[in-house]
């Protein structure tokens, strides 16, 4: 009869966790437009051919791909082939892997350390500020989660039971994820080869052999699409985004690796600083401080060529609990976390041998969020608050695991009983913390600052004077622990639901309240560009490319979204690519495959260009002729020019060229 209560129970606890989960992962999806336009053009593309698909190509032509390997967005591909092409549609894939991964870390908790633990776990990740954010957005975090997830299922079965084929397959897993997000997937990897390393259940000798022979398998599944695409000549396949020598081996190991890290940077023919740059991060500052003055959050969309210049803290041990844009995403419940491992660790003896499976999930997990911890603690380049989702499960878990530990010993009494309730309120001040940084924003944040004082301090105060007491206090000390944590529940709770009511930054998703006050546009990702459209569709004659721009956040991702029509993004997505030489371009403008350039006539440099592309800018500039503004420029943008100056720059001036040889 207590198995079948039971059973009942667990059902229907984690069925309306999912039911959250999907709510808040799918309500009013549509608001966000096409999100990402960098990427959703990119799927447009995909969709035009084989060739765009396999090679994950940004514009119809081929010209350049996407800056990231392709599964996920092959992914995206699929599902709008299958339903029809819209923003819903290649979000809709991150929203039901969302949701995926909180049925998949409730039972990998729940079959090491009960029900309660996968409940509270699956609970804690479905309402996890930045997990929510990034499902409902076509960046493709929560597709790499849920392939690590399922990494991190079949690694401990195999520590468990000791078969090469769960091994195996984790890596395979660990694979895929490595073709969604490349060197990110391998975040998971010290988790997984630990684990399996200190599990004692075969030889030692056996457990290197095995790790060997995975490694093997992991490197032939994740390095697969970049052999096959290097290994295509380079005239048959898109120029490899963001890479400076047209391979996906450089992307890997620089943009997509060591530049993530603060090891690598571009220089020479690559990135360099201007003076003029120099004067552009002086005028984001200004804008910057007018956005902290007026409580916007995280300065631009893709103006400034996808990269977030919003509140990045210093780096530090700390920094994941200051003020900046990363406390408020990913760390409510990460001190709770820390303690709640120590008190698993406690509970389960934590030493050798490491042979059961309560023991080896404790290292699993405490070795996946070690590295993230250390990495978005120190690293000096995280751009984007997005890349923590990959954090989430581990929190989670140790969560889960934790409160399972901490209500035993607490049924216990004695002094152990302590760390449910300490840890409770020490976790509840760190929460008061974070919102106490923004809380003139809003009342909101006083509401919540209130609320989480009353449901969880002041419960576990309660909770410490009954454990001193020793009474036998079972249904009050349930009620007094489920309020409590309801308490420390309610900020991310809060942050979570934001992103139904209001839209998200395109290029870097993130919630909370702040966006009830933020600027970005409720209507669709694109648009406000039809004049300029029926002017280059108009004068088009057999010219392969529509218009050429200098980047694909310079108009080049909104026109393909609007047109279909193949747009040339010289310098890829950040205008920096080394693509064409000026030789190179001359001719194809010579050959009649390009008429009509768009650029910004204001600067000599623009912020991420390559000497080569600027060299093409100035021949533009030197021999195009210009198109009267009034010809194509739409009504609304001296409003944009005004919106630009008050915040304390100017709008940089484009410019629409003819090339056509006279």
């Amino acid at each position: 009869m207590n198995k079948k209560i039971e059973f009942k129970k667990d059902t229907i606890g984690i069925s309306l966790i999912l039911i959250l989960s999907a709510v808040l992962n799918f309500t009013n999806l549509g608001i966000e437009g096409y999100a990402n336009t960098f990427y959703a053009a990119g799927v447009k593309s995909m969709l035009m051919n084989f060739k765009n698909f396999f090679f994950a190509s940004f514009d119809p032509a081929g010209f350049v791909s996407i800056d990231k390997p392709p599964v996920g967005f092959w992914i995206q591909a699929i599902c709008a082939k299958a339903f029809g092409f819209s923003g819903w549609n290649i979000i809709l894939p991150q929203a039901l892997a969302g949701v995926l991964s909180v049925a998949l870390i409730y039972y990998i908790v729940k079959k090491s350390f009960g029900i309660t633990a996968g409940l509270t776990a699956a609970l804690c990740l479905a309402v996890t500020p930045i997990s929510v954010a990034a499902a409902r957005n076509n960046t493709i975090d929560n597709l790499l989660v849920l392939f690590l997830l399922l990494g991190c299922w079949a690694a401990l079965t195999a520590a468990e039971k000791g078969k090469l084929s769960y091994l195996i397959l984790s890596l395979v897993f660990v694979g895929i994820g490595f073709n969604i997000k490349m060197v990110e997937a391998y975040m998971v990897a010290p988790a997984i080869y630990i684990t399996y390393l200190l599990a004692s259940n075969m030889s030692l000798k056996k457990r290197i052999k095995n790790l060997t022979l995975g490694t093997i398998v992991l490197l032939v599944i994740s390095l697969s699409w970049a052999i096959i695409t290097d290994l295509i000549p380079a005239n048959n396949r898109p120029y490899v985004g963001s890479s400076t020598n047209n391979t996906v081996m450089q992307l890997i190991i620089g943009h997509n690796g060591l530049e993530r890290i603060g090891l690598g940077r571009r220089n020479g023919n690559k990135i360099t600083i201007s003076q003029r740059t120099v004067e552009n991060m002086s005028n984001l500052n200004n804008i910057q401080k007018r956005l902290r003055q007026t409580k916007y959050r995280d300065g631009f969309n893709q103006s400034n060529n996808g990269m977030n210049f919003g509140r990045n803290s210093n780096a530090g041990i700390f920094r994941l609990f200051g003020n900046g844009n990363m406390s408020d995403q990913i760390s409510w419940l990460l001190l709770f976390a820390i303690i709640g491992f120590a008190a698993a660790a406690i509970k389960e003896k934590l030493r050798t041998p490491f042979n059961t499976r309560k023991k080896l999930s404790l290292i699993l997990w405490i070795t996946w969020l070690i590295p993230e911890f250390i990495y978005f603690s120190f690293s000096r380049n995280v751009t984007h608050t997005y890349y923590l989702t990959t954090m989430a499960p581990s929190i989670a878990a140790l969560v889960g695991i934790g409160l399972s530990a901490m209500l035993a010993f607490y049924k216990q009494r004695g002094s152990k009983s302590w760390f449910l309730p300490i840890s409770l309120i020490a976790n509840a001040c760190v929460e008061i913390l974070i919102l106490s940084y923004n809380y003139n924003i809003s009342k909101g944040y006083k509401i919540i600052i209130i609320l989480t004082a009353i449901l969880c301090i002041l419960s576990s105060i309660i909770l410490c004077i009954i454990s001193l007491t020793s009474s036998n206090t079972k249904a009050l000390d349930k009620l007094l622990i489920s309020i409590a944590f309801i308490g420390i529940l309610a900020a991310p709770t809060v942050w979570s639901f934001t992103p139904m009511f209001y839209k998200m930054n395109g290029s870097s998703p993130s919630a909370g309240l702040e966006l009830s006050r933020s600027n970005y546009n409720t209507e669709s990702s694109v648009g406000g560009n039809s004049k300029l459209i029926k002017f280059l569709e108009n004068n088009r004659k057999d010219e392969k490319y529509l218009v050429m721009v200098p980047s694909a956040t310079s108009y080049g991702s909104n026109l393909i979204l609007e047109t279909g029509e193949p747009v040339m993004a010289l310098g890829g997505f950040s205008g920096s690519d080394p693509i064409l030489t000026l030789d190179k371009f001359k001719e194809l403008v010579n050959k009649g495959e390009l008429r009509y350039a768009l650029i910004n006539i204001s600067n000599n440099r623009s912020f991420g260009e390559s000497n080569s592309n600027n060299s093409i800018m100035n021949w533009i500039k030197e021999n195009g002729k210009t198109i009267p503004s009034n010809q194509w420029k739409d009504s609304n943008s001296s409003r944009n020019q005004r919106q630009s100056e008050k915040f304390g720059v100017s709008n940089n001036s484009t410019q629409l060229y003819d090339l056509k040889s006279k």
